[in-house]
């Protein structure tokens, strides 16, 4: 069995490679687990600012803002999530995002 990096080693390895957007969104998935989730929300903001097209990181923290009732943040998160699937011509993940915008429309 593997074990997730703590959030401690992501640090650390992310001072080495602050640019590399995997361990900047492994790291902002452990922190938003760990109910940190302001220091997940600027290490989500983090990865979309090294790659706007990585679509899990708007997914992911749309999705937590949900959680969080923080709807209209969440919608704008989203929307922004939803283009960068179209940039890519991600289908299956433009669905998702679809489908999790559809949740909080009122």
């Amino acid at each position: 069995m593997t074990h997730m990096p703590t959030i401690e080693q992501l640090e650390k390895l992310i001072s080495a490679e602050p640019n590399d957007t995997f361990l900047n969104f492994g790291l902002a998935m452990e922190l938003a687990n760990a109910g940190r989730h302001n220091e997940a929300f600027t290490r989500f903001d983090r990865v979309i600012e090294i790659d706007a097209d990585y679509h899990a990181a708007h997914y992911h923290k749309g999705n937590f803002l949900i959680g969080l009732q923080r709807i209209e943040e969440a919608r704008t998160v989203l929307t922004a999530g939803l283009q960068a699937t179209q940039r890519t011509h991600d289908t299956h993940a433009e669905s998702e995002m679809r489908e999790l915008l559809a949740t909080i429309k009122t």
